[in-house]
């Protein structure tokens, strides 16, 4: 009796493992590959024919002459996409609040005349540590520090701001970003 059960049983499950294990994924990833070949390949950012980095995933920028991005919480190196996640450091944590005033301090020290209040995203983690954008409001923020450094006119570095900004999901969902990779790409290419 356990005979008659064992055979069938094994049957399915190699029928079901060639499907569900090589037939369903090759057919979805070359579906994938033909609707969204930039995606499925990691939205890659090319420059003279070399990968730079990605789109969706954040890089760290500390030089005064770049725009800089969020804090990455990932270990054991900033933007490790193989360890995603957040710090889940409480608001009333005080290692949160330490990091929070050391980035600040930062801030002020590479634009010490800019007095503007500076936005949340430049001082907070996002929650995959990863996050490759920052909102408009962080962007203007860097953008007389960016001009001093570099030596070109404010209005250029907020046209090259406003290239690399993704609007509204479907005009309504979310708020404009700006891309941090593709924004220090393009000041790098800049020509005055």
């Amino acid at each position: 009796m356990i005979k008659e059960q064992i055979k069938p049983a094994i049957l399915i499950f190699l029928v079901l493992t060639v499907i569900t294990g090589i037939i369903y994924p090759i057919f979805v990833t070359g579906i994938s590959k033909a609707l969204f070949p930039k995606e499925v390949g990691g939205s890659l950012i090319y420059r003279d024919g070399k990968a730079v980095g990605s789109s969706l995933i954040g890089q760290p920028f500390d030089d005064p002459k770049y725009l800089w991005g969020r804090i990455s919480a990932t270990s054991p190196a900033q933007y490790n996409a193989s360890s995603s996640s957040g710090s889940n450091i409480g608001p009333s944590n005080p290692a949160l609040i330490d990091e929070v005033k050391g980035r600040i301090k930062a801030l002020q020290a590479a634009d010490p005349g800019n007095k503007a209040p500076i936005p949340v995203d430049l001082v907070t983690s996002s929650a995959s540590g990863l996050d490759p954008h920052i909102s408009l409001a962080a962007a203007y923020y860097q953008v007389s520090r960016i001009s001093k450094h570099r030596g070109i006119a404010e209005s250029a570095v907020k046209d090259i701001i406003h290239k690399n900004t993704t609007g509204r999901f479907l005009g309504l969902i979310g708020e404009p970003v700006v891309n941090v990779l593709k924004v220090n790409l393009d000041l790098d290419s800049y020509k005055k």
